[in-house]
């Protein structure tokens, strides 16, 4: 059976093969709606990856802001700014579902940003064994 040190490490690397999609696709022409969406997913699973640490029943959402702020709950100094996590929210379901919603290359830009100082955040509070 998985502690919830592999269950963390697991988590995290999903979310670096996300950042790592995000990243590429942001680097070339595009699509920036997939690289928004893989920035939000790489978010979501650093965040999880906290919980799972933590031994907290991780929520059933894509609001990263709420994960974000449950994250922060069950490991009290990790830091994190709840707003941005609120500015990625929507890549997780209304980018793939609203036919008009069409991020640019600097709204990828931020988001790959945004996944970047997460996963940041989440290794500097996790033990060293967590990690992928």
């Amino acid at each position: 059976m998985n502690g919830p040190a592999d269950l963390a490490r697991g988590w995290l690397r999903k979310a670096d093969s996300d950042l790592a999609t995000a990243e590429l696709v942001v680097a070339g022409d595009g699509p920036y709606d997939t690289a928004c969406y893989h920035a939000q997913q790489a978010v979501e699973k650093s965040l999880e990856a906290v919980l799972a640490h933590c031994g907290t029943s991780i929520p059933r959402t894509h609001n990263v802001e709420d994960l974000g702020q449950a994250a922060v709950e069950a490991r009290p100094s990790l830091k994190l700014d709840l707003d941005a996590l609120a500015e990625i929210t929507p890549f997780a379901v209304e980018l793939r579902y609203d036919p008009d919603f069409w991020p640019d290359r600097d709204t990828a830009v931020e988001a790959v940003a945004s996944a970047r100082t997460v996963r940041s955040a989440v290794a500097a509070v996790l033990p060293a064994g967590t990690r992928p």
